[in-house]
């Protein structure tokens, strides 16, 4: 038999600060996740699976409107046509949802309790699930430690939503260690939460965290989707996963040392989006590009940065269904030898040297970032978030960058084209 073990899915997220990109394809983004799930459904339909699971966060909250309940009670409307049954758990984000409980599901969709664990029986194949929801969005006790015992000669399966042993930056939620699940003798642990594949243990039992769906962020990055599970007598077999995703995003860090040319700078970008464009197999790529290196085209890219944003913009156009995020120009150029000196001897030598320094005291670093807290007000959760102003490390790559945009404007260094 087969089964599919989705998580996370998160069905219409707001992806709040998408309007403030001016070229941002948000229609395409925002529907994402319905067109994720829907991918989810077909593939549950052509592999022809026994059963799927969700292990929580189907939702994002209530929903604005009933539009997101209507969406999903389609979609369970085809499996039930396929004769698949459905099996959910709420987690953190969609933990008793008013909206949940006023919404009437096809008679496939068995919602496990939140208050309990429960066990659903499929008798014809002798597979068992266990679950349990969360009651409140916070749950921060380990609800998996009253799961009933393996039922002997069945398959058994948890359907768990859990940080499980604690992962970055999700928050820890109903905690477990692997000691605690393999204590219950299951066959297969279907988790939850943390949206990074991963499979905790291979075999005796499998523990799995499938991700999420679909990515809604440039943190969420690589193919994302759900997983399929093999088992032949009351074994797995095989466990894959299956990018069901529809915009793929991309973290590109791309190394442009040595690059002489704005030319030269744009065909290595180039070559990078392309490269990550045809990974993504057909869907839109969303990237965060971060340009490295020193090259002798520093000069020409700061002193025009958003002349050169263009023209990169430009070039992402013409690769087609590529996104650009986000450009972050973290290259470098070391003055010539003429301004070395002109820096030791003219007035401005000291500013410089002294800023420098600065630089490698964490309280000079500390009280500067005092004085910039009523910038860190204004500005938007997302740009806040995106400069991490409160990283000393990143605080000294930002004064660094400010230097190298300041040294060629202050002295008219002429770059070459």
């Amino acid at each position: 038999m087969k089964f599919l073990h989705s998580a996370d899915i998160h069905l219409d997220s707001p992806l709040r600060g998408l309007d403030r990109y001016e070229f941002a394809p948000v229609d395409q983004i925002r529907g994402a996740t319905r067109k994720a799930f829907e991918n989810l459904v077909q593939l549950a339909l052509d592999e022809r699976v026994e059963f799927l699971l969700i292990a929580g966060d189907l939702y994002d909250g209530d929903w604005q409107d009933y539009n997101t309940g209507l969406f999903f009670s389609r979609q369970m409307s085809r499996l039930r046509e396929g004769g698949i049954p459905v099996f959910v758990i709420q987690g953190n984000h969609d933990a008793d949802s008013r909206l949940t409980k006023e919404l009437r599901l096809p008679d496939n969709v068995r919602i496990f309790p939140t208050h309990e664990s429960t066990s659903h029986r499929l008798e014809n194949l002798e597979v068992v699930i266990h679950g349990r929801g969360f009651p409140t969005a916070a749950v921060r006790e380990n609800i998996m430690a009253a799961f009933p015992g393996a039922v002997p000669g069945w398959f058994n399966i948890g359907l768990l939503h859990t940080s499980a042993t604690g992962f970055s930056p999700h928050e820890n939620y109903a905690p477990c260690s692997l000691s605690d699940l393999e204590s219950k003798r299951y066959d297969y642990w279907a988790l939850g939460h943390v949206h990074v594949r991963t499979e905790l243990k291979q075999g005796d039992p499998w523990v799995v965290f499938p991700g999420n769906l679909q990515g809604r962020h440039a943190k969420e990055t690589g193919a994302k989707g759900a997983t399929m599970v093999t088992v032949e007598y009351g074994r797995v077999q095989k466990v894959e996963h299956c990018p069901l995703d529809v915009v793929r995003w991309a973290r590109l860090a791309i190394d442009v040392s040595g690059c002489e040319t704005l030319d030269d700078v744009l065909a290595v970008s180039q070559n990078a989006l392309e490269q990550e464009r045809v990974r993504a197999e057909g869907r839109l790529l969303a990237a965060q590009v971060a340009l490295r290196g020193a090259c002798a085209a520093h000069g020409r890219i700061s002193a025009r940065p958003e002349q050169f944003l263009n023209q990169l913009r430009s070039l992402t156009n013409d690769l087609g269904n590529v996104w650009l995020e986000r450009v972050r120009i973290e290259t470098s150029e070391r003055p010539p030898r003429h301004l070395q000196g002109i820096i030791r001897e003219d007035n401005l030598g000291p500013l410089f040297r002294e800023s420098r320094q600065l630089w490698d005291n964490p309280h000079e670093l500390a009280s500067l970032a005092d004085e910039l807290e009523p910038l860190k007000k204004k500005l938007p959760p997302e740009l806040l978030e995106e400069l991490r102003l409160n990283d000393p490390a990143q605080f000294r790559a930002l004064l660094a960058e400010a230097e190298q945009l300041l040294l060629p404007r202050i002295y008219a260094v002429n770059t070459p084209a």
